[in-house]
Protein backbone atom coordinates (compact mmCIF):
# COMPACT_ATOMS: atom_id res chain seq x y z
CA UNK A 1 0.00 0.00 0.00
CA UNK A 2 1.42 3.30 -0.85
CA UNK A 3 0.43 6.93 0.11
CA UNK A 4 1.87 9.89 -0.96
CA UNK A 5 2.45 12.75 1.79
CA UNK A 6 2.56 16.05 0.70
CA UNK A 7 4.57 17.82 3.52
CA UNK A 8 6.06 16.95 6.71
CA UNK A 9 2.63 17.63 8.61
CA UNK A 10 1.22 15.53 6.76
CA UNK A 11 3.63 12.81 7.47
CA UNK A 12 2.93 13.42 11.41
CA UNK A 13 -0.54 13.32 10.93
CA UNK A 14 -0.12 9.79 9.44
CA UNK A 15 1.96 8.09 11.98
CA UNK A 16 -0.68 9.47 14.14
CA UNK A 17 -3.28 7.45 12.60
CA UNK A 18 -0.70 4.30 11.92
CA UNK A 19 -0.79 4.85 16.41
CA UNK A 20 -4.22 4.31 16.00
CA UNK A 21 -3.54 0.34 14.89
CA UNK A 22 -0.26 0.08 16.81
CA UNK A 23 -0.14 -2.18 19.99
CA UNK A 24 1.98 -3.45 22.75
CA UNK A 25 4.07 -5.58 21.45
CA UNK A 26 4.52 -4.34 17.92
CA UNK A 27 7.54 -3.87 15.74
CA UNK A 28 7.99 -1.13 12.93
CA UNK A 29 10.94 -1.10 11.12
CA UNK A 30 11.37 2.06 9.26
CA UNK A 31 13.81 2.54 5.59
CA UNK A 32 14.74 5.62 3.50
CA UNK A 33 17.07 7.61 2.75
CA UNK A 34 18.76 10.49 5.34
CA UNK A 35 15.53 13.12 5.60
CA UNK A 36 12.95 10.85 4.33
CA UNK A 37 10.76 11.98 7.11
CA UNK A 38 11.44 8.63 9.23
CA UNK A 39 11.52 10.92 12.70
CA UNK A 40 8.36 12.64 11.53
CA UNK A 41 6.66 9.84 11.20
CA UNK A 42 7.63 8.23 14.69
CA UNK A 43 7.05 12.05 16.18
CA UNK A 44 3.34 11.45 14.89
CA UNK A 45 2.81 7.89 16.25
CA UNK A 46 4.11 9.05 19.79
CA UNK A 47 1.70 11.85 19.32
CA UNK A 48 -0.88 8.82 18.56
CA UNK A 49 0.22 6.88 21.17
CA UNK A 50 -0.05 9.58 23.75
CA UNK A 51 3.26 9.50 25.24
CA UNK A 52 4.70 12.12 27.36
CA UNK A 53 7.20 14.73 26.64
CA UNK A 54 9.05 15.39 22.65
CA UNK A 55 10.13 12.82 20.22
CA UNK A 56 13.39 13.81 18.72
CA UNK A 57 16.10 11.48 16.80
CA UNK A 58 17.38 8.90 18.72
CA UNK A 59 20.43 8.95 16.76
CA UNK A 60 23.53 9.57 19.66
CA UNK A 61 21.83 7.95 22.28
CA UNK A 62 20.70 5.10 19.65
CA UNK A 63 17.24 3.85 21.84
CA UNK A 64 14.87 6.58 23.76
CA UNK A 65 11.90 4.94 25.61
CA UNK A 66 8.62 7.28 25.72
CA UNK A 67 6.68 6.60 28.41
CA UNK A 68 3.00 6.72 27.82
CA UNK A 69 -0.03 4.53 28.09
CA UNK A 70 1.67 2.27 25.61
CA UNK A 71 5.59 3.08 25.63
CA UNK A 72 7.18 3.92 22.94
CA UNK A 73 10.54 2.04 22.15
CA UNK A 74 12.63 4.62 19.66
CA UNK A 75 15.39 3.29 17.82
CA UNK A 76 18.46 4.47 15.34
CA UNK A 77 20.26 2.36 14.36
CA UNK A 78 22.00 4.38 11.43
CA UNK A 79 25.31 4.15 13.62
CA UNK A 80 25.30 0.64 14.08
CA UNK A 81 25.63 0.18 10.23
CA UNK A 82 29.38 0.90 10.86
CA UNK A 83 30.47 -1.74 13.30
CA UNK A 84 31.45 -4.90 12.71
CA UNK A 85 28.34 -7.10 13.99
CA UNK A 86 25.65 -4.66 14.10
CA UNK A 87 23.36 -7.64 15.19
CA UNK A 88 25.61 -8.06 18.22
CA UNK A 89 25.24 -4.40 19.12
CA UNK A 90 21.32 -4.69 18.43
CA UNK A 91 21.20 -7.44 21.12
CA UNK A 92 23.14 -5.14 23.36
CA UNK A 93 20.07 -2.80 23.20
CA UNK A 94 18.02 -5.58 25.29
CA UNK A 95 15.07 -4.75 22.76
CA UNK A 96 13.52 -7.97 23.60
CA UNK A 97 13.43 -7.46 26.99
CA UNK A 98 11.00 -4.21 26.46
CA UNK A 99 9.61 -5.68 22.41
CA UNK A 100 6.06 -7.32 23.94
CA UNK A 101 5.36 -4.29 26.37
CA UNK A 102 5.41 -1.71 24.16
CA UNK A 103 5.43 -0.44 20.15
CA UNK A 104 9.16 -0.35 19.06
CA UNK A 105 10.00 1.42 15.90
CA UNK A 106 13.49 1.12 14.40
CA UNK A 107 14.76 3.36 12.02
CA UNK A 108 17.52 1.78 9.54
CA UNK A 109 16.30 -1.35 11.49
CA UNK A 110 16.02 -3.61 8.34
CA UNK A 111 18.10 -6.40 8.46
CA UNK A 112 18.64 -6.24 11.99
CA UNK A 113 15.52 -6.48 13.93
CA UNK A 114 13.43 -8.42 12.40
CA UNK A 115 14.18 -11.67 14.82
CA UNK A 116 12.39 -10.00 17.38
CA UNK A 117 9.09 -11.00 16.81
CA UNK A 118 7.22 -13.30 14.31
CA UNK A 119 5.42 -10.63 12.96
CA UNK A 120 6.51 -6.71 11.61
CA UNK A 121 5.65 -3.52 9.63
CA UNK A 122 7.94 -2.64 7.40
CA UNK A 123 7.11 1.21 6.48
CA UNK A 124 9.79 2.44 3.62
CA UNK A 125 9.14 6.29 3.12
CA UNK A 126 11.25 7.98 0.30
CA UNK A 127 11.28 11.75 -0.44
CA UNK A 128 10.60 13.28 -3.84
CA UNK A 129 12.11 16.05 -5.40
CA UNK A 130 9.24 18.11 -4.32
CA UNK A 131 9.12 17.36 -1.19
CA UNK A 132 6.33 14.86 -0.51
CA UNK A 133 6.71 11.30 0.61
CA UNK A 134 5.77 8.22 -0.97
CA UNK A 135 5.25 6.08 2.47
CA UNK A 136 4.96 2.09 1.67
CA UNK A 137 3.13 -0.10 4.08
CA UNK A 138 4.68 -3.74 3.88
CA UNK A 139 3.21 -6.17 6.36
CA UNK A 140 5.24 -9.12 7.46
CA UNK A 141 3.14 -12.03 9.01
CA UNK A 142 0.67 -11.49 11.44
CA UNK A 143 -2.56 -9.62 11.06
CA UNK A 144 -0.86 -6.52 9.66
CA UNK A 145 -2.90 -6.67 6.66
CA UNK A 146 -6.41 -6.76 7.83
CA UNK A 147 -4.97 -3.90 10.45
CA UNK A 148 -3.44 -1.75 7.56
CA UNK A 149 -7.14 -1.74 5.70
CA UNK A 150 -8.08 0.96 8.13
CA UNK A 151 -5.76 3.41 7.25
CA UNK A 152 -6.98 3.70 3.70
CA UNK A 153 -10.04 5.27 5.42
CA UNK A 154 -8.15 8.01 6.21
CA UNK A 155 -5.44 7.84 3.83
CA UNK A 156 -6.47 6.60 0.26
CA UNK A 157 -3.92 4.77 -1.10
CA UNK A 158 -2.04 5.73 -4.07
CA UNK A 159 -1.22 4.76 -7.51
CA UNK A 160 3.16 6.10 -7.29
CA UNK A 161 3.11 5.00 -10.73
CA UNK A 162 0.68 7.54 -11.24
CA UNK A 163 1.73 10.01 -9.17
CA UNK A 164 3.54 13.31 -11.24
Amino acid sequence: MSYLLATVDDTRAFGRSLAGLLRAGDLVVLTGPLGAGKTALVQGIGAGLGVAGDVTSPTFVIARVHRGPVPLVHVDAYRLGAVPDPRAEVDDLDLDATVDESVTVVEWGEGLVEQLVDAYLEVRIDRRDDEARVVDLVPHEGDWSSRLSMITELFPCVDTEKVP
